[in-house]
């Protein structure tokens, strides 16, 4: 791709398909993406290996072995010349190793972002990560299950309820709705 306002070096995005199903889920904003970011003519990715050392590697742009490729998105330009990128690269390479790779948190879409935000200081899009961020979400919720079934989640959660029925008891304040909160609500120290 060329540079476009012939301002700086191209920073382009190339998103890879690691599962055909990605052609059905691709329409509802999701997926399974592999991603590399191309720049000065070649294309940057990280992958896992078990060794110490960088999972950084660069082949030609649009041609990942092992994926199918599915798109480029247009990210911006660097002022970076060739020599100042390659640089930049490697030292960035060094928080990458291979065998610190995640699926969930420390992936080829974070390593893409990373050096987006450095070159461009843009995000690569939100749905090229989804997989990653919807798996967090998760986390949290499982997270936040686990205090809602705790003692004191309950105690908070009754708490509410009564300062609730509070609010309806005056707001309605009829003969039928105390009875209901008298037969329902049993002890209701806060009415």
């Amino acid at each position: 791709m060329e540079a476009q306002n012939g301002a700086g070096a191209p920073v382009v995005l190339n998103v890879y398909d690691l599962t055909p199903m990605n052609n059905y889920l691709y329409w509802f904003g999701l997926g399974i993406f592999h991603s590399g970011i191309e720049v000065h003519g070649m294309e940057y990715g990280f992958g896992a290996h078990e060794f110490p050392t960088s999972g950084v590697f660069e082949v030609e742009p649009k041609s990942c072995p092992g994926f199918a490729y599915r798109r480029s998105v247009w990210m911006g330009t660097t002022d970076m010349s060739r020599a100042e990128f390659r640089s930049f690269i490697e030292n960035l390479a060094g928080k990458y190793n291979g065998n610190t790779y995640h699926l969930i948190s420390k992936n080829c879409n974070h390593f893409t972002d990373d050096v987006c935000k450095n070159l461009t200081r843009k995000s690569i899009p939100g749905w090229v990560n989804r997989l990653a961020k919807v798996h967090f979400s998760t986390v949290s919720y499982q997270k936040a299950s686990k205090f809602l079934q705790s003692d004191t989640s309950l105690l908070i959660l009754h708490f509410l309820m009564m300062i609730w029925i509070r609010y309806l008891h005056l707001l309605l304040g009829t003969v039928i709705w105390k009875s209901w909160t008298n037969t329902c609500c049993h002890q209701t120290s806060i009415l």
